[in-house]
């Protein structure tokens, strides 16, 4: 079972890669240190602020990023989902990975995550949310066998940094650009 000191000791670990980084990280140690309800109870949105974890696959020999057609937003996003109630966001992050793309990862075989955001989602009104998104990195080959679930995704793509700028903005998480600028040898033109 995993403690609030717990997630705090996630999130206070984590080196911002910019100044918006810095500030989120800073935004959700304050909301970590002002509460304890920061797991999803009633979706969409109870708590109306909630964590996430996003779990990028990443091919390091042909560099190139893995990710869903999300059916429920409509953005190619990284593999992911809520943290439950007393789970670890390690835990979510292989949990996560097994149900949207079939893929058994052995705990201890990733690192701690790399990238904190605080974002409000998109849809209608009523349930739009804060997700605090604990972006993790898990290295893959573009010739592993997955299987969406396609209750959740409609397509796998594997995205190299030029067909990311040529898509647009528009089509991805609103951070996926900051993201991959802070990982090494992954420049979005």
């Amino acid at each position: 079972m995993t403690t609030h000191g717990d997630l705090v000791d996630v999130v206070s670990a984590l080196t911002p890669g910019d100044r918006l980084e810095q500030e989120h990280r800073a935004d959700t140690l304050a909301w970590l240190g002002g509460t304890t309800d920061v797991y999803r109870r009633v979706p969409p949105r109870t708590p109306a602020k909630h964590l996430v974890v996003y779990v990028v696959l990443l091919d390091p020999d042909d560099p190139a990023v893995l990710l869903v057609d999300h059916r429920r937003s409509g953005l190619w996003l990284p593999a992911g989902g809520h943290v439950e109630p007393g789970e670890h966001p390690a835990t979510t992050m292989r949990r996560e990975v097994a149900e949207e793309l079939g893929l058994v990862v052995p705990p201890g075989t990733v690192g701690p995550p790399v990238f904190l955001t605080v974002t409000e989602t998109l849809g209608r009104p009523e349930d739009r949310h804060v997700d605090v998104s604990l972006w993790y990195v898990l290295p893959a080959s573009q010739t592993d066998a997955l299987v969406p679930d396609p209750r959740e995704i409609a397509g796998v793509r594997w995205w190299r940094a030029a067909d990311i700028a040529t898509a647009g903005p528009a089509r991805f998480d609103p951070h996926l650009d900051r993201f991959l600028a802070k990982l090494d040898g992954f420049h979005i033109a």
